[in-house]
């Protein structure tokens, strides 16, 4: 079962409280600090990211198992271990892009 976490947003400039995160070569924003649970996003020439995260941004959801979430769907970047407690996934569905985010 999918959980809302939060809503990605591309701008074409660094919004405040930016960090930079190399790895992926993208500006973005704390969403827990959000009232509205909005990521910022901006990001830099060369990202990894495909396009259609870098041009229309993404809905989150937290997930209990990536693996079974990934079964069956098209998958179009990861899924990738960001720290011990965190895995994500981005699908493309409805022409979107959507973020899973396993949190253990």
């Amino acid at each position: 079962m999918r959980t809302f976490n939060h809503v990605g947003i591309v701008t074409d400039t660094i919004p405040d409280g930016a960090v930079y995160n190399e790895g992926l070569s993208v500006w973005l924003t704390d969403f827990s600090k959000s009232p509205n649970k909005i990521e910022f996003l901006k990001f830099e020439s060369g990202s990894c990211m495909p396009e259609l995260i870098q041009k229309q941004g993404h809905i989150a959801y937290t997930v209990p198992s990536l693996e079974e979430e990934l079964k069956d769907k098209k998958v179009i970047f990861g899924p990738a271990v960001c720290n011990e407690h965190l895995t994500i996934a981005f699908i493309e569905e409805e022409g979107i892009s959507i973020e899973l985010m396993e949190i253990k």
